[in-house]
């Protein structure tokens, strides 16, 4: 029996093993046309056959868009520049995608004239907040419908086994199968995998599973240098040579992929209120977080990267609950511009066996005075006799403490 009637419905599509069952479920349910939509984001050979494969799913039609160094540029860069690491180790990969997926895919739908928009995210994770505080950002009014949060469908795929089954069944070429059931997601930042076999927080992931880095232990016996130039808090440039923001973390990926760098596995919170297991890849992300923290160093004032180190936690969660579009974190991004306007120079680090290890920086704009700081000489710039009223006039509350409890302890006595 069709479900409630829609026109036409834009789905966001990957191809893995969800979508795929999705796709063709709504065929099956609803009375409306669906059309695919799949954001390039650096996916790789993930891509090959997207198109005829939606299209044999139910698909009237697909839309590839070619979103990678938009997605560099205007949503990992920016962040980048914020320093956001939310919970203090996942890199939002996954978190950052989404809301540049939500705003293509509501392209087509105005594009489309369609009246409502699907994803494949559960009603217990993340993304659904994402895709969906995103696409109502654009159209208040958008339909959404969400397979996952409908009883009848999770009736019938109440795991991920019913799932594979369900695409054996109708011919649909799916990656995931019964020995490795986790679920994986790939972008120009990282490579995410969780659920199934993972959901063991003591279970060590099975090498065979990474696709972007080797084992630490695996990697060279040889350190590698490299180096980052950065120009406002942005990385322009590798060893030396100018790169665009896609090719930047590319080249990164590589390199951080060679030495085992960016491997996270960790318990984290999800925005629903439950914890999850997900384990990690991000080597080109890892680097340029690094680099760029080194860079922050050399050249923004104390009080800058103090008042911006202090908004990191609020900014990554905005990041990771879906607020990407929110007034605040557009008013938080000006404040993060601002701060970065002078972090330019050379960052050198040197790569080894998962450690990102920082051997050099310089920058034109540095606010490290040598001639400040030695222990040498300096005195024409630095008085260190200054020192003496700076400290007592910091610690002249707490010696007025001090004196009180004296003065109490001998009212004491005298009593």
């Amino acid at each position: 029996m069709a479900g409630k009637a829609y026109k036409k419905i834009v789905l966001a599509y990957s191809g893995g093993l969800d979508t795929s069952v999705i796709l063709a479920w709504l065929k099956e349910t609803y009375d409306a046309e669906l059309i695919a939509f799949c954001a390039d984001i650096g996916q790789g050979e993930e891509l090959t056959g997207l198109d005829k494969k939606a299209k044999k799913t139910g698909a009237s039609k697909i839309y590839i868009e070619d979103l990678t160094e938009e997605f560099a540029r205007d949503f990992i860069f920016p962040m980048i520049q914020a320093g956001a690491i939310y919970e203090n180790q996942y890199f939002l990969g996954t978190s950052i995608a989404r809301p540049l997926i939500a705003k293509g895919m509501m392209e087509v739908v105005r594009k489309e004239k369609a009246d409502a928009i699907s994803h494949g995210a559960t009603g217990k994770g993340n993304d659904q907040l994402r895709f969906e505080m995103t696409a109502y950002s654009m159209d208040p009014n958008i339909k959404i419908v969400v397979p996952w949060r409908e009883e009848k469908f999770r009736k019938q795929f109440p795991g991920r086994a019913e799932m594979i089954a369900y695409c054996q069944k109708k011919g649909i070429p799916v990656q995931a199968s019964v020995k490795k059931p986790y679920s994986m997601d790939r972008n120009l930042l990282h490579i995410s995998f969780e659920s199934g076999i993972l959901e063991d927080p003591w279970l060590e992931p099975s090498k065979d599973m990474f696709k972007l880095s080797v084992a630490p232990e695996d990697a060279p016996d040889k350190p590698e240098y490299v180096t980052l130039d950065f120009e406002s808090g942005i990385c322009v440039a590798v060893n030396g040579k100018s790169l665009s923001p896609a090719n930047v973390l590319r080249t990164l990926n590589k390199l951080g992929g060679k030495h085992g760098v960016g491997r996270v596995d960790l318990v984290e919170n999800r925005v629903v209120g439950m914890k999850s297991r997900g384990v990690y890849e991000t080597p080109g992300g890892a680097i340029l977080h690094w680099a760029h923290r080194q860079m922050e160093t050399l050249t923004m004032d104390r009080e800058v990267m103090h008042l911006r180190d202090s908004l990191i936690p609020r900014y990554s969660e905005l990041v990771y609950y879906g607020f990407w579009f929110s007034p605040e974190r557009l008013a938080l991004q000006a404040l993060v511009t601002e701060s970065q306007k002078n972090v330019s120079g050379t960052v050198r680090l040197k790569l080894y066996k998962g450690n990102i290890i920082t051997v050099g920086r310089k920058s034109a704009l540095s606010l490290y005075r040598p001639d400040i700081v030695t222990m040498e000489s300096g005195e024409s710039i630095y008085d260190q006799s200054d020192a003496t009223g700076f400290i007592k006039l910091n610690a002249l509350r707490l010696r007025v403490e001090a004196m009180v409890q004296q003065q109490a302890k001998k009212s004491g006595k005298k009593k």
